[in-house]
C-alpha cells in the first residue's frame, strides 16, 4: 500500500479557520512526519515508496492557498515569481509553511492516523516547525546540486549519482555555458567545472533551454532556502525527531526502509 492521498480537491477537509462546532485540530497539533528536502533530492520517489501514512496536500497546494492567491489575487505559475511571493509571505510570517500548513485546521472525517507533508526547506521553516510542533518528525533527504539538475532535467533513474559529461563543444554549448555563468547567484551553488559539465548535457540529448531553466530553479531555489543550514537545524533534535537521509548513496528502496524502520 503506497502513502494514501485524496481524490477529491486537495484541502478539503482544511481552513484556515475553526470550524463552528470546535471539532477540527490544527495540523501544528497533530503527529505529522515532514519530508525536508529542496527539488530534486527525491521527496516524491521516496513518497512513493512508503506505506502506512496518509498524505497531506503538497506544498504547491498549500502555497496556492494560503500564500500565492492572498498576496497575488490570482494563480501564479513562473517559479521566480512563486519565490518571490513566498518570500514576501515569510516577510510576515516568520515560520513560512511550517506555519502556514500548521495553523490549519484539519477535519478529523479526512484527516486522521499518521500524517505526511512534502515538505520544508530551509532553516526558518524546519526551526519555526521544530520548536513550535513537538509532535512533528523529520525526514532530511539531500542530493548535490548537480544531481539536483539531472533529475529535474528526467534523465536515468531518480537517484543517478553525477556522471562524466561529454566535453564542450560548438558555439551553441558555448553560449549555453556563459549563460549559465552570468545566471545571478549561480557563482554560490555551482563550481566552474560543474557549469562546463551541466552545459555539456547538451550531448546527451537535453536541451539547451531545459538545461537553462532547471539550472535557473536551483540556484533561485537556494537563494530562498539554504538545505545545509536545514541540516544542521535539525542535527540538533534528538534521534526520534530527526532522520538523514543521501538519495544518491541510497537507492529509493534503501530510503524508504530506512523511514519505515525510523517510523513508530
Amino acid at each position: 500500500m503506497n502513502v494514501s492521498s485524496e481524490s477529491v480537491q486537495p484541502m478539503t477537509g482544511l481552513s484556515a479557520t475553526p470550524d463552528p462546532a470546535g471539532v477540527w485540530q490544527q495540523v501544528g497539533q497533530q503527529s505529522v512526519v515532514v519530508l525536508v528536502g529542496v527539488t530534486g533530492v527525491g521527496k516524491s520517489t521516496a513518497l512513493s515508496a512508503l506505506t502506512g501514512l496518509r498524505l497531506l496536500p503538497d506544498r504547491r497546494d498549500v502555497t496556492d492557498a494560503v500564500m500565492i492567491l492572498p498576496l497575488a489575487g490570482q494563480p501564479v505559475q513562473d517559479r521566480e515569481e512563486r519565490f518571490a511571493l513566498t518570500a514576501r509571505y515569510r516577510e510576515l510570517h516568520p515560520g513560512g509553511m511550517a506555519q502556514a500548513l500548521g495553523s490549519l485546521y484539519a477535519d478529523p472525517a479526512h484527516w486522521s492516523g499518521p500524517l505526511v507533508f512534502d515538505g520544508l526547506r530551509g532553516a526558518q521553516e524546519v526551526g519555526y516547525a521544530a520548536q513550535h510542533f513537538p509532535a512533528w518528525r523529520f525526514v532530511s533527504l539531500h542530493a548535490p546540486d548537480a544531481v539536483r539538475v539531472r533529475r529535474l532535467l528526467g534523465r536515468g533513474d531518480t537517484f543517478d549519482q553525477v556522471g562524466q559529461s561529454a566535453p564542450v563543444r560548438g558555439a551553441a554549448s558555448d553560449d549555453l555555458r556563459s549563460t549559465l555563468g552570468d545566471l545571478k547567484g549561480v557563482e554560490n551553488v555551482f563550481s566552474a567545472a560543474e557549469l562546463d559539465d551541466l552545459a555539456a548535457l547538451v550531448h546527451a540529448g537535453a536541451s539547451a533551454a531545459d538545461i537553462l531553466a532547471k539550472t535557473r530553479i536551483v540556484v533561485s531555489e537556494r537563494r530562498n532556502y539554504d538545505p545545509q543550514a536545514a541540516r544542521q537545524v535539525l542535527a540538533e533534535l534528538p534521534q526520534r525527531r530527526h532522520l538523514e537521509l543521501d538519495t544518491v548513496r541510497l537507492s529509493p528502496g534503501e530510503v524508504a526502509d530506512s523511514i519505515s524502520r525510523w517510523l513508530p
